[in-house]
């Protein structure tokens, strides 16, 4: 190893302990794909990795660290000072390293292994302060190079809503159900069908949604068995770009068949309300009041939103939230008071849910201005499919 090379700082270096391809922090600190979790700080300005022989060539080569360690001396450092404890982890190897750069309070994520934790403070004494909210607050506000990014996740994401449109045209009908190729049309070879054409574009679709009829209320429901003649079908899909880690998320809904005009108005509103938050969302506003654009549409309309115990139906979450190397990320659109900013990056996907009538859901992303929001999705809208 080499010498210590900084004093301790009064203000806490970040340590963060993680695999990049599941962590968008991680990820998004050193920008280079691990599958397994490895040692990262910043200290001094300057941003670390301590990895193994593995990867330490390609982590040097591809990263965005400004200085990439080897993980062997430090390891065998930890070993022989602390082979009296028996079981080492982890935690004995950050110690070995804490000591080098005479650090002893560190910032963390708030998902920060929580066994590596006691041991670091309780056994180790260091101070770990857990971040309050985002670890980088930074990722919110996505660069021209990200929302290029975003919009090659929703190119992908298209593909395979296109996809599963196909298939639903060039489905069959007998007796209610749809039949494709002789054999029955599932929920299961619609979101195959899906996987692959995104897969072609170099993404990867998990947890597709291909839900039809009643399984559609409910807004988290893969979807399973036979699709039927005349019943909405939610379509959500939000693959990883595999080159960069970022995502697209769009949802189509669509109906094989001749819709009854329940559904019909049912689809019409919730496009009328995504319309309404689309026109409402620039920077400085409130999500709360993109949301609220939303349920003035549903009440407009007549559809009322009803939590029973035997579950919600109406329009019962929220309008959109945060995309990036995570699905799920700030800002959040709905009833949390969040104003949005210049260059952060939502879904707008109002939705309808009532069993019996079936669920709709519309979604498409965008880059939040100082004017009208940036589209960085890009499908049609036709979903009566005869």
């Amino acid at each position: 190893m080499s010498s210590a090379r900084s004093a301790a700082s009064t203000a806490p270096a970040l340590l963060l302990f993680a695999d990049s391809a599941h962590n968008a922090d991680q990820l998004y600190f050193g920008r280079v794909h691990v599958p397994d979790a490895f040692i990262s700080f910043a200290l001094g300005g300057k941003k670390y990795a301590v990895v193994n022989a593995l990867e330490f060539a390609r982590v040097k080569r591809d990263s965005d660290f400004d200085v990439v360690l080897p993980l062997e001396p430090y390891a065998d450092a930890a070993f022989g000072k602390y082979s009296h404890l028996g079981r080492l982890s982890p935690a004995e190897t950050i110690a070995v390293i804490a000591a080098e750069f005479r650090v002893r309070h560190f910032r963390v994520p708030e998902d920060f292994p929580a066994s590596l934790y006691a041991r670091l403070t309780q056994l180790h004494g260091l101070r770990l302060d857990p971040a309050n909210g985002p670890f980088f607050p930074e990722r919110e506000i996505k660069t021209a190079r990200e929302a290029a990014a975003l919009r090659e996740g929703n190119r992908a994401a298209a593909l395979g809503i296109a996809a599963a449109e196909r298939a639903l045209r060039a489905a069959t009908v007998r007796a209610g159900k749809l039949f494709l190729d002789g054999r029955p049309l599932t929920s299961e070879r619609l979101k195959t069908a899906i996987e692959i054409a995104c897969l072609e574009a170099g993404a990867f679709s998990l947890d597709t949604i291909a839900a039809g009829g009643d399984q559609a209320c409910d807004p988290h429901e893969a979807g399973h068995g036979p699709l039927r003649a005349g019943e909405l079908i939610v379509v959500d899909v939000f693959p990883r770009v595999q080159k960069t880690g970022y995502h697209g998320d769009m949802t189509r809904t669509f109906l094989k068949g001749r819709a009854s005009d329940a559904r019909r108005a049912l689809v019409a509103a919730v496009r009328e309300a995504q319309l309404a938050a689309l026109k409402a969302i620039r920077a400085g506003v409130n999500g709360q009041v993109v949301h609220g654009a939303v349920n003035t549409v549903f009440a407009a309309r007549g559809y009322e939103t009803k939590r029973t115990a035997k579950g919600a139906t109406g329009f019962f979450h929220g309008t959109g939230h945060g995309l990036g190397l995570a699905v799920h990320e700030a800002p959040r659109v709905s009833t949390v008071d969040y104003v949005l900013k210049k260059g952060s990056v939502v879904t707008v996907e109002p939705g309808l849910y009532y069993p019996g009538l079936g669920g709709c859901r519309i979604e498409d992303v965008v880059q939040v201005t100082a004017t009208r929001p940036k589209m960085l999705s890009d499908f049609h809208y036709e979903w009566e499919i005869e």
